[in-house]
């Protein structure tokens, strides 16, 4: 039987529509996990990726002036419009992709406009009033702010559904960012735990039933950081939680609520962010009480994953790696280890048959990303992202998925320590 999903948007003539039924396209099978979060995008697709982040800040989505000629939707009563221009914007950067058959993620966020008048329908009212933080928690507290998130991830979801082929398509939908870093990383305030968990689920059902109205199979994602049994340092409890318990505790929460099909997006990076060496891990182990899941212990998610109350129709949920990379160390040796990293977290995941995607972050050195140089290519200098140069890791990124890449890998392994990718633990 088919459903047919009338949205509120309806209601006046003119406005944006939902399709009649969601597309039944079921989810690709690309040939690689090889993925990117997008810079240059004629440079991604020369390097055979086939997966893509692209970040999308729904703040700026948000036309406050309503502006004749913006796209617009009603929930609630409540009619919202659009960035249009912005949203033109994102097409030209998911299309390309998407018309080449790589897999478009699309990273939901809410950076704060420090409008107030934007911020009080888009950040969760509860974030810090000194707007020291990177990223906003989703306003699920206010009627207003959950209709808008509800508005604009239906416009997002049927825009990018496939039923506008113009605009490009979008396969995977992360909400949010680090959300059991819920200050610094997902601002919704100090909370314990257990509100933190109640706000974002709020939200994530929000998204997935937007997203369900518009495609049958597109996936979503809850996004963590690489903390597992503790958080970061310094921080309080009511500031963030361990990975490990956030995950279960959400899963918990739907579960009472109405079980979803959510995924999971993880963050493995080093221990220590400035060291590159991934296989030089100290602090983290096999054990389901390890500190931090990175790339050198990852087989703690997956198997995880596999207790029976966290199975989604008697299968695991599936796992993304959505952003990660490796530093640039300013010795002579600096390349060669970053480039020797991504061959040895490229290596573990083809042991984990869970990961689906390994989306390197980044595409080009960033000068405000704290002194990190994780790109594939270096920064030009006095830019903060201009693209100047090709590093080592750019030529061992481009062979991971082709017959090349056994040799290339081979060249990397002494400088791991490793004398085969065969010690590597599988899962």
């Amino acid at each position: 039987m088919r459903f047919f999903f009338i949205s509120t948007s309806l209601l006046l003539a003119g406005l944006s529509v939902l399709s009649a039924a969601p597309n039944a396209d079921p989810f690709p099978k690309p040939p690689s996990i090889k993925g990117l979060q997008v810079q240059m995008v004629d440079d991604a697709l020369a390097l055979g990726i086939h997966h893509a982040g692209i970040n999308i800040n729904i703040t700026s989505l948000l036309d406050i002036q309503k502006k004749p000629g913006s796209p617009t939707r009603t929930v609630d009563g409540q009619v919202f419009s659009f960035n249009e221009s912005y949203l033109k914007s994102l097409d030209r950067q998911i299309k390309p992709l998407s018309d080449r058959g790589v897999l478009v993620y699309a990273i939901v966020l809410s950076y704060p406009s420090k409008k107030t008048d934007v911020d009080a329908i888009a950040i969760h009212p509860d974030a810090r009033a000194d707007y020291k933080y990177s990223i906003g928690a989703f306003n699920t507290k206010m009627p207003t702010g959950r209709a808008w998130l509800r508005a604009v991830s239906e416009e997002m979801a049927e825009r990018w559904s496939g039923a506008h082929p113009e605009n490009g398509r979008v396969w995977g939908w992360i909400v949010g960012n680090e959300v059991n870093s819920h200050w610094l990383w997902y601002n919704l305030g100090r909370k314990p735990m257990a509100e933190a968990v109640n706000e974002y689920e709020k939200a994530f059902r929000i998204m997935h039933d937007s997203v369900r109205r518009a495609s049958a199979n597109a996936r979503l994602y809850i996004p963590f950081d690489h903390h597992w049994s503790i958080s970061m340092n310094g921080i309080s409890a009511e500031e963030a939680t361990p990975g490990r318990d956030f995950l279960d505790a959400f899963a918990k929460k739907v579960r009472e609520l109405g079980d979803l099909d959510w995924h999971v997006a993880w963050h493995p990076y080093p221990e220590d962010l400035g060291n590159p060496r991934a296989w030089a891990d100290k602090a983290v182990s096999s054990s389901e009480a390890t500190p931090k899941v990175t790339f050198k212990n990852l087989e703690v998610l997956s198997h995880h994953l596999k207790q029976p109350e966290l199975l989604w129709q008697g299968q695991p949920r599936r796992i993304i790696l959505s952003e990660q990379g490796f530093h640039t160390l300013l010795k002579p040796e600096g390349e060669s280890l970053q480039a020797a990293a991504y061959a040895y977290a490229w290596e573990k995941c083809q042991r984990l048959p869970l990961v689906d995607a390994f989306i390197y972050h980044r595409h080009v050195d960033h000068a405000q990303e704290g002194g990190l140089r994780l790109g594939l290519w270096r920064n030009a200098p006095n830019t903060i992202s201009e693209p100047h140069s090709k590093k080592q890791i750019w030529d061992i990124f481009l062979k991971a998925g082709t017959p090349a890449w056994k040799e290339a890998a081979a060249a990397l392994l002494p400088v791991t320590g490793l004398k085969s990718w065969d010690e590597l633990v599988a899962d």
